[in-house]
């Protein structure tokens, strides 16, 4: 019956990640204890502050369709936060509320691009990008960058990159998968290439935004001549410990965001009302309500980095933001270990799951095919017992 599918859906590749957690419950359901390091999501529980702002809004009987982009309440917190932490203006006709950031920057390929347009996407990239942009007929361009520089892209490459079909560059900062984030000053230089290309529109993913251990946070639109050709893509999943709550939202130029509105309320119209109403108390609430958080990822990036950095064969960066580590595994490749032959990041990574029983994912969902994620948002005790299983797996090598 596959014939039968669209060629769109077809062509469509699966979530790698979503995949390595299924194929990670299955072999739970079969008694086997899995140490899940694969998923995007933070191990906390949603704080009680919001949770309490969700129950008022229940009781409150908020129950009805709400506004295609969002509640003005909302869209004021959004505002706001917009100004208090990036330095970002922008009006009620700028933002659109989505259901969760995904949607935020489906909405975004799908008013954007024609069959064919290039998307620049600097690798790695989060697994969904490429998908996106090829389900609303966009061409994907990779962008590759090393452990070595940091899994950043230069403005060399980024020119180099760019052709007359280039329509958008796509990035996360904090990124996921490599956790590297941008200064401002690297994102000067890369809007100073953009520059010569006024028709290029940039999309800065900043979901990772508050996660985020260095000193200061740069957005691509602060810079006054990027401002208006830059979609800010954000929301509530990552720093908040809300990712079923699916809340995301943009800040765009208001052309863009009209676009946004309309292609919406053709497909989902807005997003969960009582959902809406919490994130409201989430936005308005000081950033210090969450860093206790951040606090212990902090703790455990130091603890993974140094296990791993005892493994032979893994080679890491200090990541800056999020909670992943990227390391490059390719000293393996070309290796049999207890029986698999290692050929490339996801041989390597399934080998990890079914002899280490720890699920990670491959760095080829995210356009590099040397390296494998490793989440750790996870507790101490697990990231050391996945550590450990992990050492002894490939102690063989």
């Amino acid at each position: 019956m596959q014939e039968k599918l669209s060629n769109r859906i077809n062509n469509l590749a699966t979530s790698q990640t979503l995949a390595m957690a299924a194929k990670a419950r299955e072999l739970r359901a079969e008694g086997k204890d899995i140490i899940g390091l694969s998923l995007g999501e933070p191990d906390f529980n949603t704080p009680d502050f919001i949770k309490e702002a969700a129950i008022q809004a229940i009781n409150d009987n908020y129950n009805s369709y709400s506004p295609v982009d969002g509640y003005v309440e909302l869209k004021d917190a959004i505002i706001t936060k917009f100004k208090r932490d990036n330095n970002l203006t922008y009006n009620h006709s700028q933002i659109v509320v989505s259901t969760g950031a995904k949607q935020s920057l489906a909405n975004v390929a799908m008013v954007l691009l024609n069959e064919g347009d290039e998307v620049l996407l600097p690798c790695p990239y989060w697994v969904s990008y490429a998908e996106i942009v090829k389900l609303a007929e966009g061409v994907p361009i990779e962008i590759p960058t090393t452990v070595e520089t940091d899994f950043k892209v230069t403005p060399e490459q980024l020119e180099k990159a760019i052709t007359p079909k280039t329509k958008m560059i796509w990035y996360s900062s904090p990124c996921n998968p490599s956790g590297m984030v941008y200064s401002k000053e690297e994102l000067r230089a890369l809007a100073d290439v953009l520059a010569k290309y006024p028709d290029i529109i940039v999309v800065s993913d900043e979901i990772y935004e508050h996660i985020n251990y260095g000193d200061g946070y740069a957005s691509m639109a602060e810079f006054e001549d990027m401002y208006e050709r830059t979609v800010t893509v954000n929301g509530v999943a990552k720093a908040f410990a809300m990712t079923g709550w699916r809340i995301g939202y943009i800040g765009a130029p208001a052309w863009i965001a009209r676009a946004c509105n309309k292609l919406q309320g053709q497909v989902t119209s807005g997003a969960n009302c009582i959902a809406q109403r919490a994130v409201i108390t989430a936005l308005e609430a000081p950033v210090s309500k969450i860093s206790y958080m951040v606090d212990k990822f902090k703790s455990r990036r130091k603890l993974i980095i140094d296990l791993l950095n005892e493994i032979d064969g893994f080679v890491t960066t200090e990541p800056q933001g999020a909670f992943y580590v990227f390391p490059n595994i390719s000293a393996f490749f070309g290796k049999t270990i207890k029986g698999h032959k290692i050929e490339n990041a996801t041989d390597f990574s399934m080998f990890l799951l079914e002899e280490a029983l720890v699920a990670t994912v491959t760095g080829d969902a995210f356009g590099n095919a040397d390296c494998i994620r490793i989440s750790y948002a996870a507790s101490e005790e697990q990231i050391k017992e996945a550590l450990k299983r992990i050492k002894a797996a490939v102690s063989e090598a």
